[in-house]
């Protein structure tokens, strides 16, 4: 499910409202974004010890909001046809690639716990494939080949 911040949270994020998050839930709600799912927040999130019952107190607190229809249309950019099948024969876009890519380099530079911090925010800085595809050889040599094929396999057409 994808979540966005309410303009409470909005509000309670920027004026820093004590009591409402803990440090380390602070941390997660800044990825809620409207376009990352809660699974991939949980990915990266997962060395801090966030779990799915800090998202529901967020959620319980008027804090984030799931998104409807609309945003998990908007989210595919349109690029996938209404059935869900992907555009083509076997190849698939680079949006379609990007979508499988980053919450498995999410969860491998999530992994790394603080010595990967600086390469876990620049993959979540990225916006698409070529610049996820960028950042590849980092992560490979981050986290190691054998760690590193499933991300591979997702980056290749």
């Amino acid at each position: 499910m994808i979540f966005a911040k309410t303009e409470m949270g909005q509000l309670a994020l920027k004026e820093r409202q004590g009591g409402r998050l803990t440090p380390r839930q602070r941390s997660a709600f800044i990825l809620f974004d409207g376009r990352r799912t809660a699974q991939q927040v949980l990915a990266a999130t997962a060395a801090m010890g966030i779990t799915m019952e800090d998202v529901q107190a967020m959620v319980e607190q008027g804090l984030l909001a799931p998104q409807g229809q609309q945003a998990a249309a908007s989210e595919s950019g349109g690029a996938a046809a209404p059935d869900g099948e992907g555009q083509g024969g076997g190849t698939r876009s680079a949006i379609e690639r990007y979508k499988e890519a980053y919450p498995i380099a999410i969860e491998l530079t999530a992994g790394l716990g603080l010595r990967g911090f600086r390469l876990n925010l620049a993959v979540e800085g990225t916006t698409g494939y070529e610049e996820l595809l960028r950042l590849a050889p980092r992560i490979r040599e981050a986290v190691g080949d054998a760690r590193y094929a499933r991300l591979e396999r997702a980056l290749s057409g």
